[in-house]
């Protein structure tokens, strides 16, 4: 098939690694951060998108994304939970049905202003359904088993086939954030071997960035992401994925067991998550981006069969979001819903609205932080703190951990004290702190001063949690 059909005139700038910053950027230079979820073709949101059912419907709800905050949506090409969205059936034989879904797709990203962040396969369901996906070599496909995907040559030749198709038809809009090549990369993808995976990326990644910059002058950002516990069983993994030369930015899913995956709570989960992303960028260095791209209580949905009640998912969606921002991450983590029905809810859309109007608080172009978690210091002990920093702006999230309901939710303190941070680092000098309620959005601000690298400020009581931006007032006239 030739490339898409233009549809329509758009001003929809391309996303790039800004230089030297742990951060993205507009071709333009203005800061761009990924802030969204994910989602598939096969769910409410995006199901009438085949057969063209109605994509009216479609665009109203990206419009109404695009007005909570959302900048970004994680899709697999193909989502195989079913039998009825191969993206090639048989093996190299492109639906026509599913191109002119992503073709419809992209043109409704362009329009309403929103990226996607694309991985090529979905390996969650291939693997769990093997017998029936079409790269199967006993459905005609070009792979024996699962456990050769990253190392048949033949499967690789079929990758590639899939990458060519996708970058001709759709790499060309700037409405692709960039490419997820594998999801969830896995030693039992090559025979139970971590070391496959590297020389996979150097194969596949460098093929197709030399390919998009011959046809096309340029090439897409490219990542690969990883099921965070693998990284655990094995460490070798982690200088592939957090340093690879062959990636533009770092990506994990968050799913710790205990946590994570099944909260009893809203605040031990955040506190995983600082924990973790405090370790990703430290992994990944002073200038490559890292983010979580999926996360969710995936153990009490999937296996416990249960969904969390809306009240007490939003406050674990809120509170995670905002240690993962404050950690040093880029955007604050895209959710798997894990819900029923598969779609967030109106209240984590809010907080994504809040997230979104913090955002202006920092230069994000300007901003070199590292990970401050372990050296900030709050003088009220029912409090946990979490941040970043470099000499000129920090960014910390600060929540209650001994005001918990019976059901785990943080109930806000009047009679909390008022309460002293202390950051390092900080280059000497006057500096504005922006104080964010996370709930409501409501902002007060007051000043401080860093003297010797260390600044204390008043912040006053933290009843509930509070993010805060910190920067230079010099810097920020």
């Amino acid at each position: 098939m030739p490339p898409r059909p233009a549809t329509s005139t758009t001003t929809l700038p391309r996303i790039r690694r800004h230089a030297g910053s742990p951060y993205f950027a507009t071709e333009h230079g203005a800061a761009w951060t990924p802030i969204g979820h994910n989602d598939a073709v096969t769910w409410p949101e995006l199901m009438p998108l085949f057969r063209r059912r109605d994509l009216p419907a479609v665009e109203r709800h990206l419009v109404w994304l695009k007005d909570h905050g959302v900048t970004c949506i994680r899709l697999m090409l193909e989502y195989c939970h079913g039998e009825h969205r191969y993206i090639e059936r048989p093996a190299g034989r492109f639906a026509p049905n599913m191109v002119q879904l992503w073709d419809d797709l992209f043109a409704l990203l362009e329009r309403v202003g929103l990226y996607v962040l694309l991985t090529p396969v979905d390996t969650f369901f291939m693997w769990i359904r093997w017998r029936h996906h079409p790269w199967n070599a006993a459905n005609g496909g070009p792979c024996a088993q699962r456990t050769s995907w990253l190392t048949c040559p033949d499967t690789r030749a079929a990758i590639k086939a899939r990458l060519a198709f996708a970058s001709d038809r759709w790499g060309g809009s700037p409405a692709l954030f960039a490419w997820d090549l594998w999801n969830e990369i896995h030693p039992a993808h090559g025979g139970n071997d971590p070391a496959t995976a590297a020389p996979f990326i150097t194969d596949v990644g460098g093929w197709l960035r030399a390919r998009e910059v011959e046809t096309r002058g340029y090439a897409n950002l490219q990542t690969v992401s990883v099921f965070g516990p693998e990284l655990i069983a094995h460490p070798e993994l982690r200088d592939t994925i957090f340093r690879h030369p062959a990636l533009d930015f770092a990506n994990t899913h968050l799913y710790e067991k205990g946590t994570i995956d099944a909260p009893r709570d809203t605040v031990a989960p955040a506190l995983a998550v600082a924990r973790l992303m405090r370790v990703a960028v430290e992994d990944a260095g002073p200038d490559r981006p890292v983010f979580d791209s999926e996360h969710g209580p995936i153990h009490s949905f999937k296996d416990r069969k249960r969904t969390l009640a809306a009240d007490f998912d939003d406050e674990y969606f809120r509170h995670i979001q905002w240690a993962h921002l404050a950690s040093g991450g880029a955007g604050g983590g895209m959710r798997w819903p894990n819900r029923h029905p598969h779609v967030l809810t109106p209240g984590m859309r809010q907080a994504q609205q809040r997230l979104s109007a913090f955002l202006p608080f920092i230069d994000w172009t300007r901003f070199r932080r590292r990970n401050l978690s372990e050296t900030l210091r709050c003088d009220d002990p029912g409090v946990a703190v979490t941040g970043c920093g470099d000499v000129a702006q920090a960014l910390v999230w600060l929540v209650r951990t001994d005001s918990l309901s019976p059901r785990g939710l943080v109930v806000p303190n009047p009679a909390a004290p008022p309460a002293t941070l202390h950051v390092p680092g900080l280059a000497d000098g006057a500096y504005r702190l922006r104080l964010y309620d996370t709930r409501d959005g409501s902002v007060r601000t007051t000043e401080a001063h860093s003297t010797g690298g260390k600044m204390a400020a008043a912040i006053g009581a933290v009843q509930g949690d509070v993010a805060i931006a910190i920067r230079r007032i010099e810097a920020d006239t």
